[in-house]
């Protein structure tokens, strides 16, 4: 069976000008598309594990998840981690949507050594509402993310930024409440808050004590220890690491340079070794290079543990005229 030019493994003869293109598999872009076909295929009999299976298959073992946005009581901003990830998008689903993607238009992507990052400035989470009434919310926003440059290419940080959202009714359901102001009233008002469901903001509240407990939770499964202990553990540890002095930078050795001397310096130097040297020669007693001699008598104090005749720890040499040494106590 020949290829055709339909068969995305065609590869046409006339050159590479006319070759397929690279698969888009390898772009980062298609990694939200398999996302967005994952969450379709989601059932209402999805448990927890359908769920970590997801965020197994997209986030990294140490993924963060943070939302910003803007509510009536001031801006919001929430970061979760991985064991939280899954469970963030299951509350996304409990608030009464029924189906969940995201869309990318003219993201922007830099390429590092170990990571990609995406860059998306006009990005909108699209959600279905079955209940309270059929809505359809787009979220508008910045997403960006980080993947890991590798076979897997799982999400390592997730920041979506939401700016605005628009929530739409069909205009078949308004014709068929048009004669009932109340059911118009209900209908006029949001279902949502910035785009997302009080379960999901609940959730993101509840974060916020759930997340310093990662710890706990976690030496608690490891160790099998009562809160309480892990809770001593835990602080002993971030005391002991508050207390531990900086580790010190390592200095580099200065190199010293060696200063070169001029030739008249080192002949003279050379001429005095030399009659110093001599002049040691001859007299071989230990303080022969002392100029004190010259003077009369000089005193060299000699302090010593060990004690001298009178018990002293101290005593002096005394040099006479004539050269010899005299100790003096």
């Amino acid at each position: 069976m020949s290829s055709t030019p339909h068969d995305p493994f065609y590869s046409s003869p006339f050159g590479p000008f006319y070759r397929r293109h690279t698969p888009y598999m390898v772009q980062p872009e298609y990694r939200i598309y398999e996302m967005n076909k994952r969450l379709q295929s989601r059932t209402e009999d999805s448990d927890n594990l359908w769920w970590d299976a997801f965020a197994t298959e997209f986030f990294e073992d140490d993924a963060t998840l943070t939302l910003s946005f803007c509510l009536e009581d001031g801006p919001k901003r929430y970061t979760i981690g991985r064991t939280l990830i899954p469970r963030y998008f299951s509350t996304v689903f409990e608030g009464g949507v029924t189906d969940l993607y995201y869309i990318l238009k003219h993201s922007k992507e830099s390429y590092h050594n170990s990571s990609i990052t995406v860059d998306c400035d006009q990005c909108a989470m699209v959600t279905q509402h079955g209940k309270p009434m059929f809505t359809k919310v787009c979220t508008e926003g910045r997403l960006i993310l980080e993947f890991t440059f590798d076979d897997l290419m799982r999400i390592k940080t997730w920041h979506f930024t939401i700016r605005q959202y628009r929530e739409l009714v069909p205009r078949s359901i308004l014709a068929m409440h048009a004669q009932d102001p109340q059911v118009l009233d209900q209908l006029s008002k949001n279902i949502t808050r910035m785009g997302l469901t009080n379960f999901t903001l609940n959730y993101l509240r509840l974060c916020v004590i759930l997340e310093p407990m990662q710890e706990l939770m976690s030496r608690h499964k490891t160790y099998n220890l009562s809160p309480r202990d892990c809770l001593k553990t835990c602080l002993f540890q971030k005391w002991q690491r508050m207390v531990a002095p900086p580790a010190e930078p390592t200095r580099q050795p200065t190199t010293k340079r060696r200063k070169r001397k001029n030739s008249t310096s080192s002949t003279s130097n050379s001429g005095a070794a030399n009659t110093a040297n001599s002049a040691g020669s001859k007299k071989k007693a230990p303080a022969a290079n002392l100029s004190l001699s010259s003077q009369g008598l000089g005193a060299i104090p000699n302090c010593s543990l060990n004690p001298g005749r009178d018990g002293d720890l101290c005593h002096s040499t005394a040099v006479t005229p004539s050269g010899q040494f005299k100790e003096k106590h």
